[in-house]
């Protein structure tokens, strides 16, 4: 049972909102998912780190999920900044079990055991894109603060493997509060997503206090899944 992650599909299967506009790696992008996931099996496990849907509802995002839900392997799925069809986890469960979507699993104030020894935790997240210093702005990094923690917490003593959508750090911005409850629960890991095109070549990866970063957004990855363990 390997374990992978890869953020941002973009899908848009029921919207017109394709990548494909952006040319370049994105060009047939969802026929090179659908290659780069070929290579996993079943019983594997993938973290898709936001940004999953272009869809404005759970209803328009229907294809996409069904897109998902036929690719090898269980997905473990976070909110990315540009899924506007998320919604309580209750009501997405709902709506796979009745368009039949049954490898698709929601990381949202809550964990997943990867074998004996880890646990899949994690969060979208806050960023420097966003207007700082508000009100506003500090009760959804609050928000955001108070998630990552309850997932951690869930995992009890195992240890934690971090993926969010936005990342902690870019360039000369730091989510010192982030990278604090990070670096607090010992966190191995910690993968994101959300940088595309130039951002990558200058994208954060490599250890800080302990902790491995590694960027996953699919063009970086030019959208193969990143393997963390066989």
């Amino acid at each position: 049972m390997a374990l992978y992650a890869i953020g941002d599909l973009h899908l848009s299967l029921g919207t017109n909102k394709s990548m494909e506009v952006f040319k370049g790696r994105w060009t047939g992008y969802v026929e090179k998912i659908k290659s780069g996931f070929s290579k996993l099996r079943d019983d594997d496990i993938c973290v898709l780190c936001g940004d999953i849907s272009w869809g404005m509802s759970l209803d328009e995002s229907k294809n996409d999920f069904l897109f998902i839900d036929a690719l090898p392997g269980k997905k473990i799925i976070i909110k990315g900044n540009h899924d506007y069809w998320w919604n309580t986890r209750t009501k997405i469960g709902n709506f796979f079990d009745e368009i039949g979507v049954s490898s698709i699993e929601i990381l949202n104030n809550n964990s997943f055991d990867y074998n004996e020894e880890f646990a899949i935790c994690g969060t979208r997240g806050w960023f420097y894109e966003e207007e700082k210093g508000t009100l506003q702005d500090a009760k959804v990094l609050n928000r955001e603060l108070m998630r990552l923690k309850a997932s951690l917490d869930s995992a009890g003593d195992k240890e934690k493997l971090v993926f969010l959508h936005y990342p902690p750090k870019f360039l000369n911005y730091t989510c010192s509060e982030m990278i604090s409850i990070i670096s607090d629960y010992n966190a191995r890991l910690c993968c994101y997503g959300h940088i595309h095109d130039k951002g990558c070549q200058v994208a954060f990866e490599g250890k800080l206090n302990g902790t491995e970063y590694k960027l996953v957004s699919a063009d970086h990855l030019n959208f193969v899944p990143h393997k963390i363990f066989d």
